[in-house]
């Protein structure tokens, strides 16, 4: 699922910064397939999170998830050159993703996984070997 798009990062981060990042072949506008590729990476590092307390995928976007998504495919687009900013936002963004997963901020939506997809919990004692036989003979020296 997209939680976040070429329009998003635009509006927050602004046409020159894309085209600057992106721009591989030097055609002096924004590479479209590295956007997207920077976005899906993102959405994938926020699914990675998300899946552990949430039913993927989401029936909406939070606008929280717009901004983390943008934080995390910007800080890709910048590669090993992030400024400052751009690595604390980046920084920021996992760290609301795990106090989501934590269950210490909310979407707002359903926190818990349908039953049928929790992890099944056994109480059940292992045993191996024959089974014990507790008659008279069994115990005949205790």
């Amino acid at each position: 699922m997209p939680y976040a798009s070429a329009a998003d990062m635009q509006s927050r981060f602004g046409l020159e910064e894309l085209t600057a990042r992106t721009d591989r072949n030097g055609t002096g506008a924004v590479d479209a397939a590295v956007l997207a590729r920077a976005l899906a990476d993102a959405d994938a590092e926020i699914d990675g999170y998300l899946a552990t307390r949430y039913r993927l995928p989401l029936p909406t976007v939070p606008p929280v998830l717009v901004r983390v998504a943008c934080d995390i495919a910007r800080y890709r687009l910048w590669e090993d050159l992030a400024s400052e900013e751009v690595r604390r936002r980046y920084e920021d963004a996992r760290r609301m993703l795990e106090a989501l997963t934590r269950g210490h901020v909310s979407l707002g939506l359903p926190a818990t996984l349908p039953q049928e997809q929790q992890p099944a919990l056994s109480l059940a004692a292992a045993k191996s070997g024959a089974a014990p036989n507790f008659d008279r003979d069994g115990l005949g020296g205790f």
